[in-house]
């Protein structure tokens, strides 16, 4: 079966949601709905469907089982209640909602009216991302002791001023909310639930911005595991996002979806082989400078995902409580740099 596909919202993330629907089995795209008429009508030229400026018209189509919602994140939630409630499955960009209260109004919704939703954290898809998951499941690292988010990109002021919707009410943060959080996803997803966090963070390159450009934040996971995130906004000219991996036994790192270190004590005969496939790829630069330089071949593996989760009557691989998790520690990061205090989310392990 082939899913049809309606997408709210015109931006950046729905142009490179309509290419990766192009680009994929078993969805196309049906239509897009937003506020502009004439955006809607542009947007709908270039991508070959329905353009449309009325929700009603828009989620009552048949023809659409699935809605991705495209918008920013402070405009996600009534969208996603409202596709729940005209029986549509839904997908959420990053974040879920700005907030916890939001993210569980939309899990709640969807457990009610039984359709599927999922986060679209397309990081999880990559290849080396995978293969790091899958060591660390098989217990390859030993015992996990340090891992590190790093995501030291740049955004010029012009970026931030042509943007009004750039705003904590708008966009519920700035560096850790709208570009870190792919990183923050997969750290704890490789290191398991963070019990604590210790943070710092502030407006350090731009002006007129209400959202952090630059933050850091100190981790003890529930496993007795320590880890770092870093994120920015205000580093030239921008470098890759970096994820690293370290326990007793072995260490990986990878930069956007590339391995550069995969160590292990023993080794497998299939290392050197993912070393050798690593070390031949032409590397992409993600998003460190530009927000549109991003691949789809995440975007791509998520969305056939999600259309082979409906066809098998299973949740997605990243359904919406996994998209919370991400919500939840940025959240948790914010308050602690706002009262100078360690925060608590999850007990650690006896």
């Amino acid at each position: 079966m082939v899913y049809g596909v309606g997408i709210v919202g015109t931006g950046l993330a729905a142009k490179l949601q309509a290419q990766a629907i192009a680009a994929s089995e078993g969805v196309h795209l049906v239509s897009v709905l937003s506020r502009s008429g004439e955006r809607a009508a542009s947007f709908a030229a270039k991508h070959g469907c329905a353009g449309l400026s009325s929700p009603l018209e828009f989620f009552s189509d048949p023809r659409l089982q699935i809605v991705s919602i495209c918008t920013p994140p402070g405009e996600h939630l009534r969208p996603a209640l409202q596709a729940i409630a005209a029986g549509k499955h839904v997908l959420v960009e990053k974040p879920l909602e700005a907030s916890l209260k939001g993210c569980d109004a939309i899990i709640a919704a969807a457990r009610r009216g039984g359709v599927r939703t999922g986060g679209i954290f397309q990081s999880r898809f990559f290849e080396g991302a995978r293969l790091v998951r899958k060591a660390i499941e098989e217990g390859r690292f030993g015992r996990l002791v340090l891992g590190q988010a790093s995501v030291k990109w740049w955004r010029s002021q012009e970026y931030y001023d042509r943007g009004e919707w750039k705003s904590l009410e708008a966009n519920g943060g700035g560096a850790l909310m709208n570009q870190a959080i792919h990183a923050v996803d997969l750290l704890q997803w490789f290191m398991g639930p963070v019990e604590s966090v210790q943070a710092a963070a502030g407006t350090l390159g731009h002006e007129r911005l209400e959202v952090e450009d630059t933050a850091v934040a100190a981790l003890r996971f529930a496993n007795g595991s320590l880890g770092l995130i870093e994120a920015s906004t205000a580093v030239h000219p921008g470098f890759r996002k970096r994820i690293e991996v370290c326990g007793t036994r072995g260490s990986a790192v990878l930069e956007e979806e590339d391995l550069k270190v995969w160590q292990f004590e023993p080794a497998r005969p299939e290392d050197e082989e993912i070393r050798r496939a690593y070390a031949q790829r032409t590397r992409s630069g993600g998003g460190a400078a530009d927000p549109a330089a991003i691949g789809l071949v995440g975007h791509r593996a998520l969305l056939e995902d999600f259309a082979a989760c409906l066809r098998e009557n299973r949740p997605p691989l990243v359904d919406a409580a996994e998209a919370r998790k991400a919500v939840a520690l940025i959240l948790a990061i914010y308050h602690s740099a706002r009262t100078g205090r360690r925060v608590r989310l999850h007990p650690a392990e006896p």
